[in-house]
């Protein structure tokens, strides 16, 4: 199964290393365009889920919010 793979693999780089050069630029583009736009979306999205995590787990403290005086006794 590996080495129908590589074949295939070597069979669509050797298409393209034949084809004409702004064949080739414009065929790397809507490849590799599109799948950047995705990684960077999927790595955007599991960047927030983490900072939210970690955004739960932490207590939360405002910035500027002064503390509760403390109470007094009698």
């Amino acid at each position: 199964m590996l080495r129908e793979l590589a074949n295939r693999w070597d069979a669509v780089e050797l298409w393209v290393t034949q084809l004409a050069f702004p064949f080739q630029v414009v065929l790397a583009i809507v490849v590799v365009l599109p799948l950047c736009w995705a990684t960077a979306g999927l790595l955007d999205r599991a960047v927030d889920a983490v900072v939210l995590l970690g955004a739960r787990r932490r207590p939360t403290q405002r910035s500027g919010a002064a503390a509760p005086p403390p109470a007094e006794r009698p």
